[in-house]
């Protein structure tokens, strides 16, 4: 099982850090996790067009999470000689904001149809929401969800891939909560979300009571018994030099190894 940290911003743009989105394979399946900015940009280093998603999870709807959702949509409807329901898994609300997005998107489809002979009805979603439980199941690949705690967004959710014994778990954005644990519990890796306390401004303190910090992911990961901490969509994003302070962050909570994401890392589960 292979997972790419495709995007690994927040919302202020970065030239080199698109938004949130994490790749998980397994399996032969092409698992993507989040839609942020710029996601099918780095999908197509990869050589992965949006056809090729077996399902798009979504841990919440906040827009920097979701930002390129159309795109994902109109890509695998328009540039697919057969298109086929667009699969997507997340929380309460993901069916009326798949719908949303089609009103969103209903003058290009129009116009897409009248241009385009393979195409012939609008795009089409094979939503699951999900807070709790089996999310997902597909030749020895399963997906859990449990809920975690990001607020005010209600609900958001967290996600485990599993696949021939080994396990990566999707934290989204989430302070330190039950759910995370559960999620985590003997976990081969946790990508987590983390912001930098000392680097938060005053105008953005609000931050500080809706995400994990890097002390709180390394916490989180040392009391689940997590062999890996891999920290995503850093708030701010570090500053060529610093990326030994957040790792360092976490040595005094949790002694497995801790990674600072970029983006297009490629990490092996073993």
């Amino acid at each position: 099982m292979d997972v790419v940290l495709l995007g690994t911003g927040y919302p202020f743009p970065a030239p080199d850090r698109a938004g949130p989105a994490t790749l998980v394979r397994a399996g032969g399946l092409e698992l993507l996790f989040d839609a942020g900015r710029a996601v099918l940009m780095r999908l197509s280093a990869l050589f992965v067009g949006a056809a090729r998603l077996d399902t798009v999870f979504l841990t919440h709807l906040h827009s920097d999470h979701t930002t390129d959702f159309n795109d994902i949509v109109t890509s695998a409807w328009a540039l697919t000689i057969e298109p086929k329901p667009l699969r997507v898994v997340g929380p309460p609300g993901t069916a009326d904001f798949c719908n949303e997005t089609l009103q969103m998107l209903h003058r290009d489809v129009q116009w897409r149809i009248e241009h385009h002979a393979h195409l012939h009805t609008p795009p089409e979603f094979d939503v699951t929401e999900v807070e709790q439980g089996l999310a997902f199941e597909h030749d020895g690949v399963r997906v859990v969800a449990k809920p975690t705690e990001h607020p005010p967004v209600k609900p958001t959710i967290g996600f485990r891939v599993e696949h021939e014994g080994r396990s990566v778990v999707i934290g989204g954005d989430s302070i330190p909560c039950e759910g995370l644990d559960r999620l985590c519990a003997g976990a081969d890796m946790y990508v987590q979300t983390v912001l930098r306390v000392p680097l938060i401004g005053p105008g953005l303190r609000e931050i500080l009571t809706y995400h994990s910090s890097t002390e709180d992911a390394a916490q989180t990961a040392a009391r689940a018994g997590v062999k890996t901490l891999v920290y995503t969509h850093m708030m701010p994003a570090p500053k060529p030099g610093t990326e030994q302070d957040w790792i360092n962050d976490a040595k005094p909570h949790f002694d497995g190894e801790v990674i600072l994401g970029s983006d297009l890392l490629t990490l092996t589960v073993t």
